[in-house]
């Protein structure tokens, strides 16, 4: 079983930045895929970023790229989310999850643990 925790969400300014971070707890996440997704008010949960279980592959959703870095750190069991010139839209409660895979997916069925979320506001 894997424990996931979100924390760095926030309230910040349009143009700002904020980093998110996702601690893992009762398994290494190092055979992992890590992702991260989003869910604004009223829609559904949609696929932000994903890397692969060694850092060396990453994917990220259109309206991110550019302006989001995911990274890993397996030492620390921690994965990050780097959010840079933020967006009123990228207004979510933001979670990361782990499938038990070593490829990069980014399909929301396919992830086995979940976080709570955190929550990020930007405002305009």
């Amino acid at each position: 079983q894997v424990q996931l925790v979100e924390s760095g969400g926030g309230l910040v300014q349009a143009g700002g930045s904020l980093r998110l971070s996702c601690a893992a707890s009762g398994r290494t996440l190092r055979r992992y895929a890590m992702g991260w997704f989003r869910q604004a008010p009223g829609k559904e949960r949609e696929f932000v970023a994903v890397i692969n279980w060694s850092g060396g592959s990453t994917s990220y959703t259109d309206s991110v790229k550019g302006r989001f870095t995911i990274s890993r750190d397996n030492a620390k069991n921690t994965v990050y989310l780097q959010m840079n010139s933020l967006k009123p839209e990228d207004t979510a409660v933001y979670y990361c999850a782990a499938s038990n895979t070593i490829l990069v997916v980014t399909t929301l069925s396919l992830y086995d643990y979940w976080g709570q979320g955190t929550q990020v506001t930007v405002s305009s």
